[in-house]
């Protein structure tokens, strides 16, 4: 996620920048002190959020929130002031929130709960994995393709374990619930494994699983993903959870319904 933060008093600013980096520390924050300076900044990278002081010399807050809309107009503007005056105005440019200094960790959060325009995880991630809604990986923004589908949802499966390791039985009577164990689906599912093996090896991602003698599992601190990010209380990740896990796979029912705050039998 990418942020700006701007307010031409240096103080204000660091308190700001102290408050978004404690509230959300995987996002990638630049702060300024001068409004045209952000502008210059957002026509060369896609802002997903700015936190914006109104009352500024020059181009003031609104000045600048209007200007960044036209850019890009998804950027979703959080207007910070001491003013409560101003709280009317921030309605003219659609604006996420409006908080009053000095800000926190807290109000930070509230803010980003209340986004008006939800934040791509994938953003600028060379790694992540989709499990809300139906289950991707995305390697520098592309969908990773799979030959066999079977072998997208044996990583799936790797991914719900979270790093766990699991067995070669344990895989296979997941993902082949209606069907008994038998040397045939042994051996195929070693091909499987064969198979995934090459995709990630040829999309350069072969270290996100490891591998013991009848044993696999992910590495999860390879890549990002929804829902370990959903787990660690991340607030994009919980406002991207919309009631849908790996929807494609029957064995994630019981995960979804941990999601949901379901006890399963």
């Amino acid at each position: 996620m990418n942020i700006i933060a701007v307010d031409d008093e240096q103080l204000a600013l660091e308190i700001n920048e102290q408050a978004i980096q404690d509230a959300l520390p995987d996002s990638t924050l630049t702060c300024f002190t001068v409004s045209n300076k952000a502008l210059s900044y957002a026509k060369e990278n896609q802002v997903d959020v700015a936190f914006l002081d109104i009352e500024m010399g020059g181009m003031n807050g609104l000045a600048l929130a209007r200007h960044l809309k036209d850019i890009h107009g998804k950027t979703n503007i959080v207007f910070v002031t001491g003013y409560s005056e101003y709280a009317l105005d921030s309605y003219e440019v659609d604006a996420s929130d409006y908080l009053l200094k000095p800000v926190t960790k807290e109000s930070v959060a509230r803010a980003m709960a209340r986004l008006r325009n939800p934040v791509d995880l994938r953003a600028g991630v060379k790694i992540f994995v989709q499990t809300f809604g139906n289950f991707e990986i995305f390697v520098m923004g592309r969908p990773l393709l799979f030959t066999r589908s079977k072998a997208k949802e044996l990583l799936a499966y790797l991914i719900d374990r979270r790093g766990a390791l699991c067995t070669n039985n344990e895989i296979i009577a997941a993902i082949w619930e209606e069907k008994g164990d038998s040397p045939s689906l042994q051996s195929h599912f070693r091909q499987l494994v064969a198979d995934l093996t090459r995709t990630l090896h040829k999309a350069g991602i072969s270290d996100i699983i490891t591998k013991r003698r009848g044993q696999l599992a992910i590495r999860p601190d390879k890549f990002r993903c929804d829902l370990y990010e959903y787990d660690h209380g991340k607030t994009a990740a919980v406002n991207a959870y919309g009631g849908e896990y790996m929807a494609q796979y029957s064995w994630a029912e019981i995960t979804n319904a941990r999601l949901d705050g379901i006890t399963v039998q």
